[in-house]
């Protein structure tokens, strides 16, 4: 599975504004609002929080993995989001995040999920990916690292 077949292209920024997990949260899921890929807001981000109250999605090394199934989504589904200033995200080594991506599955989805899951895991264990993330200036830069990483075998 690659990372390229469930990231919605429209739904990217290198720009979060948010300071604070639910903010990010909100931010990522309004983006995926505006491509089209989700029906409703404010039940997916209670899916979203309700995840986070079980254990965060903060998985270290600047990484947060925030991700839920949800019945407002027909497909796996994911956002990008990069923050320049780093966010609180109750992350496991206690450092701020940067990097996120947003991974909805439909809520009857368990194969898909989890192995989008993993795939995105995997390649963010790349210190050299990571960097290049955190260094993007714009969406198109994203994605030409993503695509790049995404033809390696992992």
């Amino acid at each position: 599975m690659k990372i390229m077949e469930f990231l919605n292209k429209k739904a990217m920024t290198t720009n979060l504004k948010a300071s604070d997990k639910e903010g990010v949260i909100r931010e990522l899921v309004e983006l995926l609002a505006k491509a089209g890929d989700i029906k409703n807001k404010e039940e997916l981000i209670k899916a979203l929080l309700t995840r986070e109250s079980l254990g965060s999605t903060g998985i270290g090394q600047g990484i947060g993995i925030p991700h839920a199934k949800s019945s407002a989504v027909k497909s796996l589904v994911a956002a990008f989001g990069l923050s320049q200033k780093g966010v609180n995200f109750d992350s496991l080594d206690g450092e701020p995040a940067y990097i996120f991506f947003l991974l909805i599955a439909p809520e009857e989805s368990a194969g898909p999920h989890l192995k989008a899951l993993a795939r995105i895991s995997r390649m963010l264990k790349d210190k050299y990916f990571r960097e290049m993330l955190r260094k993007s200036k714009d969406e198109k830069e994203v994605l030409k690292i993503v695509e790049e990483e995404d033809s390696k075998k992992y």
